[in-house]
């Protein structure tokens, strides 16, 4: 699984980073979890506001910050995909 988390550098991008971190070792899942804080790379996800959590390709929030719960059912959601 691949998680990115969009965003350049922020608090709140930061938390989000943590939360995601939070989520993958509550669910003892195998991910690789990646910062991507240059704006061009951001921009190809069309996200336009940060901070934006993609999951396996997919921009799955953007623009607040959701807890490791909704971040566990994302990922949950995606591994069901």
């Amino acid at each position: 699984m691949e998680i990115k988390v969009l965003g350049t550098g922020c608090p709140k991008c930061k938390m989000l980073e943590k939360n995601a971190r939070d989520a993958v070792a509550d669910l003892g899942i195998e991910a690789d979890i990646a910062k991507v804080a240059d704006i061009n790379d951001i921009m190809e996800y069309n996200v336009m506001m940060t901070p934006a959590l993609v999951i396996n390709g997919k921009v799955k929030a953007a623009g607040r910050l959701p807890n490791v719960k909704e971040i566990k059912m994302m990922i949950q959601d995606e591994q069901e995909a």
